[in-house]
């Protein structure tokens, strides 16, 4: 996961809140405004989570993601149309958005802990570093053979592409060169980040010898 910013609520969504008072987020289908500022939701949380899932990191369009609830629709209906309580999910088949469905999510990518919590390795695997943590992985399947191996590609792939062959993370004692590398997948290919880019980064910081 990487901590997402929200920004401000679409004005679309806004405008239809006020001309629908008490309804949810179901009532969105029902008119023409309410299916705009259902896609308004969509865009703004894809510009803002910078082109990638909240949770597995992959990139992500308006064809492959959905409106995900991270406190679900079916336990708190109040948070229904709260902007900050929406992020942008892959629908990716049993992960993420798909196997959240009505469960309790105890660490999101709200939360700054997201990005100290879970732990990735070379191999595309994760663990937790807390039972919260484990517990959000179990919940959104984020060690899943498919993901597993499609982490493992990518993450060998953007390291080759830096010059920076993964078996010789091994051996390597530059803090420099890899808070250049760290530094270098933080920043966006305009408007996006590489896909699985936290993660990568989260693996690089692993390395980094104690100052």
């Amino acid at each position: 996961m990487r901590k997402i910013s929200k920004s401000n609520e679409p004005d679309e969504l806004t405008k239809w809140k006020r001309k629908n008072k008490n309804a949810r987020y179901n009532d969105l289908e029902k008119s023409t405004e309410g299916i705009e500022a259902r896609q308004e939701i969509n865009q703004k949380n894809i510009t803002d989570q910078l082109g990638l899932c909240g949770y597995c990191c992959k990139r992500i369009s308006d064809s492959n993601s959905m409106n995900e609830h991270i406190i679900p629709r079916s336990v708190n209906h109040s948070t229904e149309l709260d902007f900050n309580n929406i992020i942008a999910s892959c629908n990716t088949k049993k992960q993420c958005d798909k196997a959240h469905d009505s469960q309790y999510l105890p660490l999101t990518p709200l939360m700054d802990e997201c990005e100290t919590e879970l732990k990735f390795f070379l191999s595309g695997k994760v663990e937790g570093k807390t039972k919260r943590a484990n517990e959000a992985i179990r919940v959104l399947n984020l060690n899943n053979r498919i993901l597993q191996k499609t982490r493992k590609q990518f993450i060998y792939n953007l390291l080759i592409t830096e010059g920076m062959p993964p078996e010789d993370l091994l051996d390597l004692q530059d803090n420099e060169l890899l808070n250049l590398l760290i530094t270098g997948f933080k920043n966006p290919k305009g408007d996006f980040l590489d896909p699985f880019s936290p993660i990568i980064i989260n693996i690089l910081q692993s390395y980094l010898s104690p100052a």
